[in-house]
């Protein structure tokens, strides 16, 4: 059997910048603004959280572009945590990364775009249950619904195992469509807002100084975070990226920024098109939006609209969260077969596979809501731990290459990224304490393996266990 060469250097900066911004638009932008509005219930407010989030994810993208550039290997944030801290944290990274931030992600994905797609074509019954089941005191119930994210993962997995060029194109296109889909959604807000004179805008700020209270700013910026995640996608990839200590950075920072403008616009439209109290707790709230601008006619179609948006998000997420536990394989410090790459693609197919099958399980066993909420809790501890890493490689190899160092206000940015990442984390133990148990004990459990494959590696190499960690 002929042996792979290793991974192709393929994508180029319109690429890697399309593929930031297509692992980021999916479901959030037209699901979450009405929850914010809820807690933020002006439009001033719901647009400062939309750019306060969004800095905050352009902030990591600097920070990420760094790192990108000094270690442009698959995996991403594993590979920085790895020289950052040693092979311990990596590793529980990259464990996290496959059941929680990966895997529960692309589930969560998964199971919007089939509730969408019900939403457009009622005959498919999606909340219709095909059979249940007892197991260990719990109701497993397999809804239409389920089956239908379940094949949309497996199908996508397919289509991302046929070769870099043909899924990269893939992803591009998909974008390019959801970036004319959003375009379209918000000229007709502007065309809507002047002929209505803009008056569900008013007010835009509190009166009498009736602010919301810091928790209600805490929750609505764990909502706009999780509506930007997918930014870090050109890290992962960074082992198939031309001249990645260019095109790294500035596709981060290139498709943080669009989708920063893209996010604010699409929101104005929301005022001007929905009464601030019809918003409020709206969680359709595009849907809303349209079905106001243009009558209810157009409801199934913009679910579809939708649908289509979602399913193109899962594909880009699909194609680039494989990499970490490739990345992992490759080490050494993950089931070796995972760490393998296709002859004749130079893809990871294994790991594209291994990735279906638990995105799939966590379809069939899961909500929506409670597996972004899983998601949250890997997400943003890890992104405190990684933005910790650029002060911590700084003082620990100051003399290796940065083919990208602007971070003008270092260490300011790295600081404030991992110190609100971390608030976060806290306020997501204090919110929902039984799902950060499951969360930070999946983790724990990564410990122990993490011993058994650390042991087989080092017993492989011949290198002493008591060797430091932390590169290759």
């Amino acid at each position: 059997m002929r042996k792979s060469k290793g991974m192709a250097r393929l994508l180029g900066l319109f690429d890697a910048s399309f593929l930031v911004i297509g692992s980021v638009i999916g479901s959030g932008i037209f699901l979450t603004s009405g929850l914010i509005a809820g807690l933020l219930p002006y439009s001033g407010l719901i647009w400062a959280a939309w750019i306060i989030g969004g800095i905050i994810t352009v902030t990591g993208a600097l920070c990420y572009g760094e790192l990108g550039a000094m270690f442009p290997r698959a995996g991403g944030p594993y590979v920085y945590l790895r020289e950052a801290y040693g092979k311990a944290p990596a590793f529980l990274y990259g464990w996290t990364f496959f059941f929680l931030i990966g895997g529960a992600g692309l589930a969560a994905i998964s199971i919007g775009f089939a509730e969408y797609l019900g939403a457009a074509l009622p005959f498919l019954k999606c909340a219709e249950s095909i059979f249940g089941m007892n197991l260990f005191g719990f109701r497993l119930e397999v809804t239409v619904g389920q089956i239908i994210a379940v094949l949309a993962v497996v199908g996508l997995t397919f289509f991302n195992s046929l070769g870099l060029r043909r899924s990269a194109r893939g992803q591009t296109v998909l974008t390019i469509v959801r970036i004319i889909i959003l375009g379209v959604l918000i000229a007709a807000g502007i065309a809507y807002g002047i002929k209505t004179r803009a008056v569900n805008l008013s007010p835009i700020f509190p009166v009498s100084g009736l602010w919301p209270s810091w928790s209600a700013w805490g929750v609505a910026l764990i909502t706009v975070l999780w509506s930007f995640d997918g930014w870090y996608a050109a890290n992962c990839t960074a082992e198939e990226i031309r001249d990645p200590g260019r095109t790294i950075p500035r596709a981060l920072i290139l498709g943080t920024t669009s989708v920063l403008f893209l996010y604010l616009a699409v929101n104005i439209v929301y005022s001007l098109a929905i009464p601030m109290a019809q918003m409020r707790g709206t969680v359709r709230v595009g849907e809303a939006a349209v079905f106001a601008m243009a009558g209810p006619s157009i409801a199934p179609f913009f679910s579809g609209v939708v649908a289509l948006t979602i399913f193109g998000c899962l594909s880009a997420n699909i194609f680039f969260c494989a990499r970490v536990p490739y990345a992992m394989a490759r080490d050494g410090l993950f089931f070796r077969v995972l760490g393998g790459l296709s002859p004749r693609t130079n893809i990871p197919v294994q790991a594209l596979a291994a990735q279906a099958v638990v995105s799939s399980m966590l379809s069939l066993s899961g909500t929506f809501e409670k597996l972004i909420d899983l998601v949250l809790f890997g997400l943003v501890l890890f992104f405190a731990a990684t933005g910790a890493a650029v002060i911590v490689l700084r003082k620990k190899a100051p003399s290796a290459g940065r083919p990208y160092r602007r971070l003008r206000a270092y260490p300011l940015l790295p600081v404030v990224f991992a110190a609100v990442n971390a608030a976060v984390f806290v306020g997501l133990v204090f919110e929902h304490p039984g799902r950060a148990a499951v969360a930070l004990g999946l983790m724990a459990v990564g410990l122990p393996a993490y011993l058994i494959w650390n042991k087989r590696t080092l017993r492989a190499s011949g290198e002493s266990p008591d060797r430091p960690g932390g590169g290759r």
